[in-house]
C-alpha cells in the first residue's frame, strides 16, 4: 500500500494517507495522533522491547504519525502489499564501493556515523525492483530511506555512472559492457532505531520539503530570536573616548541604564573563544592557557612554555586546574566547575570581520547575562551513567545544561520554543536541535579552520581546553544553505519509521524484499550516551536495556552483545522473504567482534556469500586515533535460503546427499570472478575450506551432525563440482569462467596470511601443491610469514609435525608421484620427458613433500585427529584453571567431538579454561560453545 504526504501542512487540499482521505494534513496528523495517544494508554504497548523513556506528551510532540513515531510504530503492518517473488535470483553485489562523505545530504546532520546514501543506492538497485520494501532496523539518520527514495530519481541514478534508458531500464558497466540489471523507481522503506534522536533525524531526512517555505519559516524564527536576544551578541567595535575613564558609562549602556551614545559603535559577534584557566604548581599564580601555551597561528599547544608569573618551565601535565564555585539555580545546588574565561571575539561590522580581546563591554555583558533568568524551558537532567556520558564529571559538567554557556543555553531554548510553535515545527526543530552539539562546549576552537561551526570530535563528548561559542546568525547561514541543498529533491514520503528494539516487529513473516543494516559494533560507539544531549532537548530518551553494544556501565560484555545480535538477526531472518538478501556493514577490525557477528548471522539462519569493502574516504575521530579503528568498512552479503532448499535439505539432512544439495544451492548464490584491469578477482568464498565451514555452520544450525570430515568433503568436491585456480564451481558455471579466464591477462591470486596452525596448514597446502619441496626449501619461506601476526595464545607447532600429519614425502624409491613428476618436468630441463622411475628423476624428487591424494589424505586426517584429541584430553585433565598456551586445532577437534556426542558440558567447561578473547576470535569454537549453552539451558 502506498502512502502520500503533502509538501506543506495543507489547509485546503485533501490528503490521502494509508487507506484514508483527510481534509488536510493537519486533520491527518490530528487523527493519527489521537490513535497513537490511545495506544500509549495500553500497558502492553509500552512493554514492547526498546520502548523509549518518555511521557506520553513528549512522544506525541516528537511524532508525526503514521510516518514517524518516537515509539514503536503501530502502523507498520499496514504498509505493504505483498509483491511476487517468483523467479527472483541475484548474485551478491560483490564490487568494492567507494563513496565519499562530501555530499549535501550526508552533511546535512553531523551524526556520529552513517553510510553514504549513494553507496546504499547501489545495493538497493541491485537487489530490488520499484515498489519493493527495503528494511533497516538500525537506521540511524535514515540514509537507507533516502537511498530508497533516490532510486526513483533519474539524475541521482545516473550520477552513480549508470545509464538509464527511456523505459526506465538501468544499465551498469560489467567488464567493459553495459548490462541491464534494474528499473528506475522509488522503493518503499521501513526504518527503525532504538534511539529517538536518530529516528527523529531519519524522519526529517525522509519527509517531503518545500525548501522555499522552510527557508522562510526558519528565517522568521531567527529574526524573532535576534529581535529578542540580539543584544547578547553585541560587542564594542570602536570607542572615541577612553574606555577606562568611561567604564561606568559603558556598564550602564550594557545594563540598559543609558542609551548607546554616538561615541560607541557596536559590532555583531560571530563567535567567542573560551580558554581553560590553570594554576602554576611553582608559584600558584593563575594562567590562562590560551595566552600561555597556545601558538595563535597554528593553534597547536606548545609542549613546554614559561609561567607568566615566575618563568618556571611548564607542561600541560604539570598544571593544576583553577576552579570556580557558584550556585546553580536550575538544580538548587552549589557546584564546583573548571574555570574558563573568554579570550577572543570574532565579530562583523559593515560586512567585514574583526578580532579582539574581550574588553569592559564584553565582560559586563557576560555578567548581565549570567545574572539574568532564562524565561524558557531547558533540560537540567543529570547525564546518564556511562564512561563517555560522564567523562566531564571531573570538570564539574554533570548535567545537560552545564554543557552550555548561559548565553548559548538561553538562545537555544528560545529557538526550540519558537520552532515548536511553527507550522513546520518538525523541520524547524530538526534545524535547531542540531545546535544542541554545535552551541555546546563540545565545539572546539580550531584557528586553522575558516568556520568554527560543528568542530566537536565525532564519537566522543570530549571538551577541549579552547572552545568556540558561536552565535545563531553565524551558525545559521551555512547550516540553512546546506539543508536547502540536501532537501531540494526530497519529494516523496515512502517510509514508515519506528523507535524500538530491533528484536520484535509487528511485521508478517517473509514480507520484506531486502534488508540493509549498519548495526553497532561492539564498543565502537556508545550511541545512547552520545545521543543524550539531543534526547534531553526532545524529552525522549533511549531505552538502553536492549541496546546492542559492549558497555562496562551497562554490564554488557561481548557475550551479551552477541546474544542481542542473534535476536536482531533472527527477527530480520523471520521477516525477509526466502531467497532474498541482507547486506550488513561491519565497522570493527577486532577479530572477536567480526567472528561474533559472523556466528550470530549463521545462527539466525543466514548464509554468508560475500565480503567486500566500503570506503567512506575519510575516517571519524576514533578511526584516526585508535589501533582497532577502521579506514574501510566491510560489507557482508548474506541470504535467506529459499523454501526449495529447505525442503530438499530436510529430506537429505544428516546424509552426504544433504551436503551436496546445500552446496549446489549455495554456489548458485556466490559471485563469479570478475575482471578488473585485466586481472580476474579471486573469490575466497569459493575455496574448499570456506565452503566446508559454511556447510558445517548450516548443518549445525539445523541441528544435524556433519556427515563428512574435511578431507572427505574435499575428496567429494571433485566428483560433484569443478575446481579451477583454487575455486569451486558448479558444472554449469565452469564454461563462463573459462571464457573469462582466457581473456584475462593475469589469473586470480589467493592471498594467505599465517597467524595460527590452521592458516599455516592452508599456506603449506597451497605452497606444496604448486611446488613440491624439501623441508629445507619450505622452512625459510614459512618462517618469513610467521612473525608479529602469530596469535599469542597459539602454540607454535613444529614444521616437521605439520608436514608429517598433512603431507607425504617421497623417499627416493619407486615411481615418482605424479605431482612431483609434473612439477620437475615443467621447471627443470634435465627432468623433461623422463620416466617416473628414471634414476635422475628419483634423485631430484627425493625428500620432497607433496599433497596426498584424497584416499591417503583421509588416513592422515584420522591419525592427526586422534593426535589432536589426545592433546585435548590432556588440556581437559590439566589441573590448571586457565590455559595460557595451547593448540587451537586441538580445541577445535575436542569441541567437535563433544558436540557430536552431545557432551555440551565439556564444551562449556573447556571454554572457561581458555581466554575469552580466544573463544570470540574463533568462529568454530564460538558457534559450538553458543549452541552448547542453548542446548543445556533447554534441558
Amino acid at each position: 500500500m502506498t502512502i502520500s504526504k503533502p509538501l506543506l501542512p495543507n489547509t485546503t487540499q485533501p490528503v490521502k494517507c494509508l487507506t484514508l482521505t483527510f481534509k488536510n494534513d493537519e486533520a491527518r496528523r490530528a487523527h493519527f495522533l489521537e490513535q497513537l495517544r490511545e495506544k500509549l494508554q495500553n500497558p502492553e504497548f509500552r512493554k514492547i522491547s526498546g520502548f523509549p523513556h518518555a511521557t506520553d506528551e513528549a512522544i506525541l510532540a516528537l511524532s508525526d504519525p503514521p510516518y514517524y513515531t518516537a515509539c514503536p510504530n503501530p502502523w507498520l503492518s499496514e504498509f505493504w502489499a505483498t509483491t511476487p517473488s517468483d523467479a527472483y535470483h541475484r548474485e551478491p553485489f560483490a564490487a568494492d564501493i567507494s563513496e565519499g562523505k562530501n555530499d549535501p545530504i550526508y552533511n546535512a546532520h553531523a551524526y556520529h556515523t552513517k553510510v553514504p546514501h549513494k553507496a546504499i543506492m547501489r545495493y538497493i538497485l541491485h537487489y530490488t525492483q520499484p515498489g519493493d520494501i527495503v528494511f533497516d532496523s538500525f537506521c540511524g539518520t535514515g540514509m537507507t530511506g533516502v537511498a530508497a527514495q533516490m532510486c526513483g530519481d533519474r539524475r541521482a541514478v545516473e550520477a552513480l555512472a549508470y545509464r538509464v534508458l527511456d523505459d526506465g531500464t538501468i544499465l551498469r558497466q560489467d567488464e567493459n559492457q553495459f548490462k541491464p540489471f534494474s528499473k528506475l523507481g522509488k522503493r518503499r522503506a521501513i526504518l527503525n532505531d532504538l534511539s529517538p534522536a536518530a529516528t527523529f533525524i531519519a524522519s526529517n531526512y525522509n519527509t517531503p520539503v518545500d525548501v522555499i517555505a522552510f527557508e522562510h519559516e526558519a528565517l522568521q524564527i531567527l529574526q524573532n530570536v535576534e529581535a529578542e536576544l540580539g543584544w547578547m551578541y553585541q560587542t564594542l567595535h570602536r570607542c572615541t573616548k577612553n574606555t577606562k575613564e568611561y567604564a561606568q558609562d559603558i556598564k550602564k549602556i550594557v545594563l540598559g541604564e543609558m542609551d548607546c551614545p554616538t561615541w560607541i559603535n557596536l559590532g555583531r559577534i560571530n563567535y567567542t573563544v573560551w580558554s581553560d584557566v590553570f594554576i602554576c604548581p611553582e608559584c600558584a599564580g593563575e594562567l590562562i592557557f590560551w595566552e600561555t601555551a597556545v601558538d595563535k597561528v597554528t593553534g597547536k599547544i606548545n609542549k613546554k612554555f614559561p609561567c607568566p608569573h615566575c618563568d618556571a618551565t611548564l607542561t600541560k601535565r604539570k598544571l593544576e586546574r583553577a576552579w570556580v564555585l557558584r550556585f546553580d539555580k536550575a538544580i538548587a545546588e552549589t557546584i564546583r566547575q573548571a574555570k574558563q574565561v573568554p579570550v577572543l571575539i570574532n565579530y562583523s561590522m559593515d560586512q567585514q570581520r574583526y578580532q579582539k580581546t574581550p574588553d569592559i563591554f564584553d565582560l559586563a555583558l557576560l555578567e548581565k547575562i549570567e545574572n539574568s533568568e532564562i524565561p524558557y524551558w531547558f533540560p537540567t537532567v543529570r547525564m546518564m551513567a556511562g564512561d563517555e556520558s560522564r567523562r566531564n564529571d571531573r570538570l564539574g559538567i554533570t548535567h545537560v545544561h552545564h554543557f552550555y554557556t548561559k548565553r548559548s543555553l538561553w538562545t537555544l531554548s528560545a529557538l526550540i520554543q519558537q520552532a515548536d510553535s511553527n507550522p513546520l515545527r518538525h523541520l524547524c526543530r530538526f534545524l535547531f536541535q542540531q545546535w544542541a552539539i554545535g552551541f555546546s562546549k563540545l565545539n572546539r576552537y580550531s584557528p586553522t579552520h575558516f568556520s568554527q561551526n560543528n568542530r566537536n570530535l565525532s564519537g566522543t563528548l570530549y571538551i577541549g581546553s579552547q572552545t568556540a561559542e558561536v552565535s545563531p546568525s553565524y551558525a545559521f547561514s551555512t547550516k540553512l544553505k546546506r539543508l536547502k541543498t540536501a532537501f531540494a529533491n526530497n519529494r516523496w514520503a515512502s517510509a514508515l519509521i519506528s523507535t524500538q528494539s530491533a528484536t520484535d516487529f509487528k511485521i508478517s513473516d517473509s514480507s520484506i524484499d531486502y534488508i540493509f543494516l549498519d548495526p553497532p559494533f561492539g564498543a565502537n560507539l556508545m550511541y545512547s550516551e552520545l545521543n543524550f544531549l539531543w534526547e534531553a532537548w526532545h524529552k525522549v530518551f533511549t531505552n538502553t536495556v536492549p541496546e546492542t553494544i559492549v558497555n562496562k556501565t551497562q554490564g554488557k560484555k561481548l557475550s551479551e552483545y552477541r546474544t542481542l545480535m542473534v535476536k536482531c538477526f533472527a527477527e530480520a531472518f523471520r521477516i525477509l522473504k526466502p531467497g532474498r538478501w541482507m547486506t550488513v556493514e561491519f565497522s570493527n577490525t577486532q577479530a572477536r567482534v567480526w567472528n561474533t557477528l559472523q556466528t550470530a548471522l549463521q545462527e539466525a539462519g543466514f548464509i554468508i556469500a560475500n565480503v567486500s569493502a566500503l570506503d567512506k574516504k575519510q575516517g571519524s575521530f576514533k578511526a584516526v586515533t585508535t589501533s582497532t579503528a577502521v579506514k574501510q568498512d566491510l560489507i557482508i552479503s548474506a541470504y535467506k535460503p529459499n523454501g526449495g532448499l529447505e525442503e530438499r535439505f530436510k529430506k537429505a539432512a544428516g546424509t552426504e546427499a544433504g551436503v551436496w544439495e546445500f552446496l549446489h544451492s549455495h554456489l548458485k548464490n556466490l559471485p563469479l570472478p570478475k575482471s578488473q584491469a585485466g586481472e580476474l578477482c579471486f573469490i575466497a568464498e569459493r575455496t574448499p575450506r570456506i565452503l566446508y565451514d559454511r556447510t558445517v555452520a548450516y548443518f549445525i544450525g539445523h541441528g544435524y551432525p556433519v556427515p563428512l570430515s574435511s578431507q572427505q568433503f574435499q575428496a567429494g568436491l571433485g566428483a560433484h563440482f569443478a575446481e579451477k585456480d583454487g575455486m569451486i564451481f558448479r558444472l554449469d558455471e565452469i564454461e563462463a569462467y573459462e571464457q573469462k579466464r582466457k581473456q584475462a591477462k593475469q589469473l586470480p591470486q589467493m592471498e594467505l596470511f599465517v597467524s595460527d596452525e590452521r592458516s599455516a596448514i592452508d599456506w603449506l597446502q597451497h605452497f606444496i601443491k604448486k611446488r613440491p619441496s624439501t623441508r629445507q626449501e619450505i622452512h625459510p619461506e614459512l618462517t618469513k610469514l610467521i612473525g608479529a601476526g602469530w596469535k599469542k595464545y597459539e602454540m607454535l607447532p613444529e614444521l616437521d609435525a605439520l608436514l608429517e600429519f598433512h603431507f607425504l614425502k617421497y623417499n627416493g624409491k619407486g615411481e615418482v608421484p605424479s605431482q612431483i613428476h609434473g612439477y620437475l618436468s615443467r621447471h627443470f630441463k634435465d627432468c623433461r620427458n623422463l620416466a617416473k622411475n628414471d634414476p635422475l628423476l628419483q634423485q631430484r624428487a627425493a625428500e620432497r613433500w607433496y599433497v596426498p591424494d584424497p584416499n591417503k589424505a583421509l588416513d592422515l586426517e584420522k591419525i592427526r585427529e586422534n593426535h589432536l584429541l589426545r592433546e585435548f584430553k590432556h588440556y581437559r585433565q590439566s589441573p590448571k584453571k586457565h590455559l595460557k598456551e595451547f593448540r587451537l586445532e586441538a580445541m577445535r577437534a575436542g569441541f567437535k567431538k563433544a558436540w557430536g556426542q552431545k557432551d555440551y558440558q565439556t564444551i562449556i567447561e573447556m571454554a572457561a579454561k581458555i581466554p575469552e578473547a580466544v573463544l570470540y576470535e574463533d568462529e568454530k569454537l564460538l558457534q559450538l560453545y553458543d549452541l552448547a549453552v542453548i542446548r543445556l539451558e533447554g534441558v
